[in-house]
């Protein structure tokens, strides 16, 4: 059983990230991004390029999306006139 919930360990750092993320969205953006860039050595040599990117490619979206959510929090969370 042990040998299975290993698996789960990216899983949690996922969510852990995420929660994290959902408060501080700068912290966010640097956890996905750190989150894509240690999964590169980790796997590489292990799986075909393509196939690292596309794993880690959803996290550097994540902290993207996370870092422009910052930039721009007064005016999405501004009301809007008129």
């Amino acid at each position: 059983m042990l040998a299975l919930a290993i698996h789960l360990i990216p899983t949690a750092l996922v969510l852990l990230s995420l929660l994290i993320a959902w408060r501080w969205e700068w912290v966010g953006a640097a956890l996905f991004t750190a989150l894509g860039i240690t999964h590169l050595p980790l796997k590489r040599g292990q799986l075909p390029t393509g196939d690292l990117l596309l794993i880690a490619g959803p996290g550097f979206a994540l902290g993207a999306l996370f870092l422009v959510g910052w930039i721009y929090r007064k005016a999405i969370r501004s009301p809007q006139a008129g």
